[in-house]
Parts: structure tokens; C-alpha cells; sequence
């Protein structure tokens, strides 16, 4: 048997720790991006925003399958008061309001694109069968 002691922590300095850990850490800020784009609809929003330089609740509604008005409404109203996207109100009767990116929403496409490809690229990575063998290793499964 071993004597090594493994169970006690290894002392990390305050600060190389809240490069990471910290209220402005990097854990913090990727958190933070995926809290903005969490939500089933929103991807698919931000997606066709993309494609599309602007667009009508319309014709996101019609490019967007299975997706009810209620749920686009909400989310585009989320991804507005995040920053991601922005609402043209053009004043007309019947009503004209078109949607479109930010600056900022632009900006997180690139790093959506990366996810996009990352997920290409491993294939054999998946996130439920890891969830599946965490209920069979806790004896739930």
C-alpha cells in the first residue's frame, strides 16, 4: 500500500485561482455566454439571423420548424435585452418590425461556427451517454 496522501487540497495562489474561478474569471465568462444563448429556440434564432441580414417574426416563424409565436417572441425579446439582438420598429400599419444582430451578436458567431465545427470533429463525443453513465456509476440505471 501506497503512503501517499491524496486526498488533501493543493494550495493555489488567491490570484492564479480567480484567473479562472473569479467573479471576472474565465469560468464566469463562458458561463455568462451560454446563460445568453441557452434556451431551445435561441440558436436556431441566432442561426437564421445570421443567415439573413434581417428578418420579420414572419419569416422566422416559417424558418424556424415547430416553433410556436409565444416562444419566438419570448426568446427574441431575451436575446434583445442581452444585446445579441436588436428590434426595428418601422411604425407602420398593419405593423413592420424586423430583427436583426448586433455588433455583438455578429461577434458570437464565430465562436458559435467553432462549437459547430468542434462537434463535427468528435463525432463520438456525446453528451448524454456521459450523463447515462454517471446514473449507472450513482446506481440509478
Amino acid at each position: 500500500m501506497s503512503d501517499a496522501i491524496t486526498h488533501l487540497k493543493v494550495p493555489v495562489e488567491r490570484e492564479e485561482r480567480d484567473v479562472c474561478l473569479g467573479p471576472e474569471g474565465s469560468v464566469a465568462h463562458v458561463n455568462r455566454v451560454l446563460r445568453m444563448i441557452s434556451g431551445r429556440w435561441k440558436l436556431p434564432i441566432l442561426f437564421r439571423l445570421f443567415a439573413k441580414s434581417s428578418m420579420r417574426t414572419s419569416q422566422l416563424l416559417r424558418g424556424i420548424p415547430n416553433i410556436s409565436q409565444k416562444m419566438l417572441t419570448q426568446h427574441l425579446r431575451e436575446l434583445e435585452n442581452d444585446g445579441l439582438v436588436v428590434r426595428r420598429d418601422f411604425g407602420e400599419q398593419p405593423p413592420h418590425v424586423e430583427y436583426a444582430l448586433t455588433d455583438s451578436g455578429r461577434g458570437l458567431m464565430p465562436v458559435l461556427m467553432s462549437a459547430r465545427e468542434f462537434s463535427r470533429l468528435h463525432p463520438d463525443l456525446n453528451p448524454t451517454s456521459s450523463v447515462v453513465a454517471r446514473r449507472r456509476n450513482e446506481g440509478g440505471g
